[in-house]
């Protein structure tokens, strides 16, 4: 599967820049990075369909995010930062679409980049969960069954407010299928703007 293949990607990026962008750092240094142990957030995406499905879904996604820090990155480059370990409640009320409503978790790992002195930093994530639909496998177009696969990838922007809070704000995709276990598996492909608010400590 492509979404299989880009996710494995990600993960492999996430690696590798451990490895080529230089030491990993101790705690003193991580904090000067700007790096928290853990952190807890909430975050909403407004979601639209795009390619593969005929129906024109449109999906409010909740989400309450926890992450640790699970490496640091030292680096005198553009890769200069920090991983986390996440995991992710999601709930997500389906507003255009044959289901009603999609509930899930996520595990995945996200990787901020830091710059000295800078309260704006990007951010990519990825991972990979499991939920339930309200499935209608009787209507075209709709998910053949309750249970369901999920991968989320998102890229953005952190500001950083004060020591303890930060604002996202960036793009999510999200792919849900039930991994061909139904003939047909028509899956849903999800693409839009996501907020966040997050709190370190």
């Amino acid at each position: 599967m492509k979404i299989c293949r880009v996710f494995v990607a990600f993960v492999v990026l996430l690696a590798t820049s451990r490895i080529f962008a230089g030491t990993e750092i101790s705690h003193e240094t991580a904090t000067a990075l700007d790096a928290p142990r853990f952190e807890v957030a909430v975050e909403s995406a407004y979601l639209l369909g795009v390619f593969g499905n005929p129906n024109s879904y449109e999906i409010g996604a909740e989400f309450l995010t926890a992450r640790v820090r699970w490496g640091s990155v030292d680096a005198d480059s553009w890769l200069r930062g920090y991983n986390q370990f996440c995991v992710s409640a999601i709930a997500e009320p389906i507003f255009r679409g044959i289901e009603n409503h999609y509930f899930g978790l996520n595990f995945g790992g996200r990787y901020n980049f830091v710059q000295p002195g800078r309260r704006l930093n990007p951010y990519i994530s990825g991972g990979l969960g499991l939920g339930w639909i309200d499935s209608h496998p009787n209507i075209p177009g709709a998910q053949g069954q309750d249970f369901t696969f999920n991968i989320l990838t998102a890229a953005g922007i952190s500001y950083r407010l004060n020591n303890h809070w930060k604002l996202d704000a960036g793009i999510l995709y999200q792919h849900l299928s039930n991994g061909g276990q139904t003939d047909p598996n028509p899956s849903l492909n999800l693409l839009g703007p996501q907020v966040g608010l997050n709190y370190s400590f």
